[in-house]
Formats: C-alpha cells, structure tokens, sequence
C-alpha cells in the first residue's frame, strides 16, 4: 500500500495480530473491509454505518471523522489491555524464550490517557465509541532498537487472547455513568482517584476531559485543589 494510502486510512495501517483480531470479532457477513469512503479507507462498512478499529492516538482522528459524519454514522472501537504476558521471542519469532503476567493493569479509566488529547471525539454527531477490556500477550524480540526501558528489545505484535468487558458510549453523558453515585460534591481529583480505585495521574486526565467537555465544572478550591461538581443539567 502506497504512503498515501497510508494517510487516507481513518486510523493506523498497523496490522498487528490485535487490530485484525478485533476486525473479525466486529465483522458480520455482508460487511465490506478495508472498504473505500469517499478519500478515506474503513475498516468495516456496513450499509451507511462505518466501524473503525482504533489501538491508540484517537485524537488523530478528529478532523477525518467530522467529515465522514456528515454521511455515516460511526462506531470506534477502541482496545484496553486490563491484563497483559510478556512474551519474548526470537528474532525470526519461531521460538518462544519466555512468557510471563505483567504487574501492570488497566481499566476503562484508562481511555482517558487517550480523549484528554481528543474530548471533542464524543461530540461528533452520529458517532459512538466501544472500550474493549480484553487480556492479551505483547510479542517482544531482541533486535537492540527498542527502549532502553526494556533493555532493546521491541514490541513488534500484540494478541488478543480474550475479550473481558465493553464499554459503549453513545454521547458525550454517557462518560459521567463512570462517576460513583457515592462520591460527595463537590470533588478533588484525590478524593475522585480514592473512589475509582485509579492513580491519580488519570484522576486528573479524567476531570480535564470532563471539564472540556462541559460535564463537569470547578467550583471552588480546597487548599492547592480544585473542587468540582457535575455541570448543571447534567
């Protein structure tokens, strides 16, 4: 496929094991993939309605999805590894080295890492985004170009061994369902990370997001903290 191809695709040309996983799992039979829309390349065309599989940088898709919402309605579906393996293999991958569970977990509040760059993605008439927790193996070998943080060697594929849970949300509103009905107003991001269970880095990524998007607004400090509360009409 040519670089300009490239650039006309919705999301990323990367074929990883994952995004062709997840083409599958969303495809019914009549679907048209990798299907051509207008100047764009789709990943499942169905009728008027175009579903897109999308690993990360979301907010790359701002501009081509407002226009191609003028004529279909959208679905994003978009991966969150909640459990991960490690798994290091040769260099012509035809031996497995060795596999191990990564200390690291995610959940749904983790898509924040991605709209806090893109939280006008929601507000795009027509559209709604699929979160999909799933448990998957991330493929490492040991070419010396990867990060230093692991040493060398890359990640070059990622597997989808099981999906665990999905999220759908069809608006913009439908983001404040993962605010606990327990949680007292007004809010700091502390106070928001202790009832979710989450760090407080994606606390933080959360409350922005949710201010951008006029859900949620600051009324007040509490010390060196903001305090917020769910916008009114709400």
């Amino acid at each position: 496929m040519s670089s300009s191809e490239h650039e006309n695709h919705i999301g990323t040309l990367s074929e990883s094991t994952l995004h062709s996983q997840l083409k599958e799992e969303y495809a019914r039979d009549g679907d048209l993939i990798e299907a051509s829309v207008g100047n764009f390349v789709a990943d499942i065309l169905r009728g008027g309605h175009i579903i897109e599989i999308q690993i990360k940088n979301l907010a790359a898709l701002q501009n081509k999805l407002e226009e191609l919402a003028k004529r279909y309605t959208i679905t994003i579906v978009h991966p969150i590894a909640k459990e991960k393996w490690i798994v290091r293999e040769s260099m012509d991958r035809s031996e497995v080295l060795s596999r191990r569970k990564s200390p690291k977990k995610q959940n749904v509040f983790n898509l924040f890492e991605e709209l806090v760059h893109a939280p006008l993605l929601l507000g795009i008439r027509g559209l709604d985004l699929e979160v999909v927790l799933i448990q998957e193996e991330e493929i490492w070998v040991n070419d010396t170009k990867g990060s230093w943080k692991r040493k060398g060697w890359s990640i070059v594929d990622r597997q989808m061994l099981d999906i665990v849970e999905r999220y759908r949300f069809e608006e913009k509103e439908d983001l404040l369902a993962l605010i606990p009905d327990g949680l007292d107003m007004p809010f700091t991001n502390k106070q928001l990370a202790k009832a979710l269970g989450i760090k407080n880095r994606i606390a933080q990524k959360v409350t922005y997001t949710l201010r951008k998007m006029n859900l949620i607004q600051v009324s007040g400090k509490k010390g060196r903290a903001f305090l917020h509360r769910i916008a009114p009409n709400r």
